[in-house]
């Protein structure tokens, strides 16, 4: 009983988890489809302020470079920026992504001339993006980071566990509850057997009274 009611507080708590932080951004976000995109060109256009800290007692002002992708989207000839994912557009829509804060500038400019250098050696190679269809923003993403597998495993081990704690349960319940039967049925057996074996003593030892007092009578 404690293990089905453990689980089935565990996949409460994971419906509950799950559903703030995956169910609900999904549910928030924009409904994007798949599509081919090709690079325009590739630019860092400014650095943006951000903030970092490192503990309590030590936190510090940064800048990042903003790395600007423009993108064609090939069956709408379309042009947009293009973001890492759903959160580098909530989180600033006009850079490709936001990287982590800190005081080497040196280190985040590296990082943004990589990707910036990843993008121009595709030369007009069309490559997997996702749009948005019914929205007027003119921005795609490179990858989902919410897509329908997620999602679907965000609901199904959940689910999965309450109905195992909840069979556990009703499994230890019906025992009992046979158990029970089982040894009511088996007191009224004693009891039907306790009461017989007296009626059948009085009844041998009234034939026995009846063939001894014919006996008697022959001899007479």
């Amino acid at each position: 009983m404690l293990l089905g009611f453990a689980m089935m507080a565990f996949s409460v708590l994971m419906f509950f988890l799950l559903g703030i932080t995956i169910l609900k951004p999904f549910m928030l976000s924009t409904q994007r489809e798949a599509a081919n995109c090709t690079i325009i060109h590739t630019h860092i256009t400014h650095w943006t302020d951000c903030a970092f800290s490192r503990g309590a007692d030590c936190r510090g002002q940064g800048k990042y470079p903003c790395l600007q992708v423009l993108v064609n989207l090939t069956h709408s000839g379309q042009k947009a920026l293009l973001h890492y994912n759903e959160v580098a557009v909530q989180t600033n829509s006009k850079c490709f992504y936001t990287p982590k804060c800190h005081r080497d500038r040196k280190d985040l400019l590296n990082s943004a001339l990589g990707i910036k250098e990843f993008f121009d050696l595709k030369n007009g190679t069309p490559f997997s993006c996702f749009y948005s269809p019914d929205s007027q923003s003119k921005d795609v993403i490179l990858i989902k980071k919410y897509d329908r597998m997620v999602i679907f495993h965000c609901l199904f081990w959940p689910s999965l566990t309450l109905v195992g704690g909840a069979l556990i349960v009703g499994m230890v319940r019906l025992t009992q509850h046979l158990s029970l039967l089982c040894e009511k049925y088996s007191a009224a057996l004693r009891d039907e057997v306790s009461g017989k074996v007296p009626y059948m003593a009085r009844h041998q030892f009234k034939l026995w009274g009846v063939g001894r007092s014919k006996g008697k009578r022959r001899q007479s």
